[in-house]
């Protein structure tokens, strides 16, 4: 089996961690983005809803790229070079741009576009929008198509027609089962699709033709071993370390709050960091639900 062409692989998108007094922790971040730029991950992302980008200023999404770009900098000085994928959202076509701009600055490979906040508009009016930014950067972009997390998406026609349009919309960011990626694929063979949802479906969203994930930093490590089990043809391994991890990323992924939650707390233990701490809104963990995180945690090993 061979890798897929171009952007492809697991992609760990940055957690958002704060200090006590509800700041973004500069020394957590750091140290989730070593432990990404050290491992054998195909490319790290940020600023999408496991980042909780809704609750970021934009100097504070500015702040990530600029940490993200440090230590992605440093790695490729020690020969472990990794792309870049930076989500942007905005709600105008010029404060998407502007962000654009800066991760390009920056050195961002790519952008994920998210709609705007604005859910009560046509499909068309989305369409037009996801064009206008892409008309104004020169770098690879996908769009976040995620109806279901988002209120709002694309279907698979107007993909097509969108992909058509702009040569650089070249990478597609969904969130649905692989059953409807493999649809998506189907209508758009050229594009690389990457599928979420924490790691749901893994072997099946590669089996539909996915080039890869993007997910959570908890379980990561993991999954991009078992991507490269898969892609080498040794499906018996990848199949024994994804049953391994399974129950893990299902406990996880009951929603987005959820991932946010608990997700954020096994990567913190494996990290090695202190406890979380959130900022408001946020769900508050219950005591079994704590039980469960140190418990996935210590499955899965500490990052190193």
């Amino acid at each position: 089996m061979a890798p897929t062409k171009g952007f492809h692989g697991i992609y760990p998108i940055l957690y958002a961690f704060f200090d006590a007094q509800g700041r973004l922790d500069a020394g957590a971040m750091r140290r989730q983005i070593d432990a990404c730029a050290r491992s054998a991950c195909h490319g790290v992302a940020a600023l999408g809803l496991a980042t909780e980008v809704a609750k970021l200023t934009a100097q504070e999404k500015r702040d990530i790229i600029v940490w993200l770009a440090q230590g992605m900098a440093s790695a490729s000085a020690s020969g472990n070079a990794k792309p870049i994928a930076i989500t942007i959202s905005g709600d105008t076509v010029a404060e998407q741009s502007e962000l654009a701009q800066f991760a390009a600055d920056h050195g961002a490979h790519w952008l994920v576009l998210q709609p705007p906040r604005d859910r009560t508009q046509p499909e068309q009016y989305y369409f037009d929008f996801f064009a206008e930014v892409m008309a104004r950067t020169a770098l690879p972009c996908a769009i976040q198509n995620a109806p279901e997390y988002l209120g709002v998406g694309l279907s698979p026609a107007s993909i097509a027609r969108l992909a058509a349009l702009r040569p650089n919309f070249s990478v597609l960011k969904g969130e649905g089962p692989a059953v409807r990626m493999h649809e998506v694929i189907a209508l758009n063979p050229g594009m690389a699709v990457f599928n979420g949802r924490g790691g749901l479906e893994l072997i099946d969203n590669l089996r539909a033709g996915c080039a890869g994930m993007i997910i959570g930093v908890d379980s990561f490590d993991w999954q991009a071993r078992i991507y490269d089990a898969y892609r080498s043809g040794d499906l018996a391994a990848a199949q024994q370390q994804y049953q391994a991890i399974l129950p893990g990323i299902v406990f996880m992924m009951q929603s987005i709050e959820h991932l946010v939650c608990y997700g954020k707390r096994i990567a913190a233990i494996r990290l090695d960091l202190p406890p979380v701490c959130e900022r408001s809104p946020a769900l508050v963990p219950s005591p079994f639900g704590l039980e469960c995180v140190r418990r996935f945690a210590q499955a899965l090993g500490p990052l190193l």
